[in-house]
């Protein structure tokens, strides 16, 4: 893994290497969120890729409609 490295302004802006915006599909415009692992702070590139990349992730159980429908159900019954 390559170390690319960058400044923070006075006004909390960072830029990000030319490099890099090309590699993961960076542009103007592009939302990016920030994620906190541990000790490190992670920027995700929130891409129409890594949307489709999130295809059928959270399948399996348990089911959030399934969940949904069940406190609701429940609800109904106090």
């Amino acid at each position: 893994m390559k170390t690319e490295v960058s400044t923070v302004t006075t006004k909390g802006q960072l830029v990000i290497p030319s490099k890099l915006r090309r590699k993961y599909s960076i542009k103007k415009g592009t939302q990016v969120a920030f994620l906190e692992e541990e000790n490190r702070l992670v920027l995700q590139p929130l891409t129409p890729e890594f949307i489709r990349s999130l295809r059928g992730s959270l399948r399996g159980e348990p089911s959030a409609l399934k969940y949904l429908l069940e406190e609701r159900k429940r609800e109904r019954e106090l």
